[in-house]
């Protein structure tokens, strides 16, 4: 006898933050800020584990859209449930502006401080303080973009997005060096 896969018209969505579950709902649709790029759950969606950056989550409950802001974690997406495991998590009736612009013109002031280059400086412990100091300015600027007053754009070429690089093996190397011998 088959078993049949039950299928829903909705998914659960649970986001869970190291202060507890800060939302418990039932949806028909999920966006998510994954590392990747932003990504979208139906009902039905195969299996996925999604790398979370800072940003805007979006969840449509029928006609209605709802916009919420998490930090960085992870998302479980399967074919009728999405579960969110962030650092951060904020709605936009808890958001003052004020404060988050406050902080974020303070965080603002003290990246340009940290150079990580600079002699006898301590590289790691810098580029650590320097990259914890962004995270909070990505997650200021997404709770201002919630808002509805998002900050300007911020050029940082030294920030790293998206998953490492593979490392380059002997072989890679090798067959590379071939390639541009052919090739000349």
């Amino acid at each position: 006898m088959a078993t049949e896969e039950v299928r829903s018209d909705k998914i659960h969505l649970e986001v869970v933050t190291p202060k507890g579950r800060a939302l418990d709902i039932s949806v028909d649709e999920v966006t998510a800020p994954g590392v990747g790029g932003e990504f979208g759950v139906m009902p039905g969606h195969v299996p996925a584990l999604v790398a979370l950056r800072t940003g805007i989550v979006s969840f449509r409950q029928g006609s209605d859209t709802t916009r919420v802001a998490v930090g960085t974690g992870f998302a479980e997406a399967g074919p009728n449930r999405v579960l969110v495991l962030t650092d951060e998590f904020v709605e936009r009736s808890a958001i003052d502006p004020v404060l988050v612009r406050k902080e974020l013109a303070e965080v603002d002031a003290k990246i340009p401080l940290i150079d990580p280059l600079a002699p006898g400086a301590d590289q790691e412990e810098l580029k650590e303080k320097r990259d914890v100091l962004i995270q909070r300015q990505n997650w200021l600027a997404a709770q201002l973009e919630l808002y509805g007053d998002p900050p300007p754009a911020t050029l940082r070429p030294y920030e790293e997005y998206g998953p490492t690089p593979m490392p380059e093996d002997e072989d890679t190397a090798r067959h590379d060096a071939e390639q541009s011998s052919k090739d000349a």
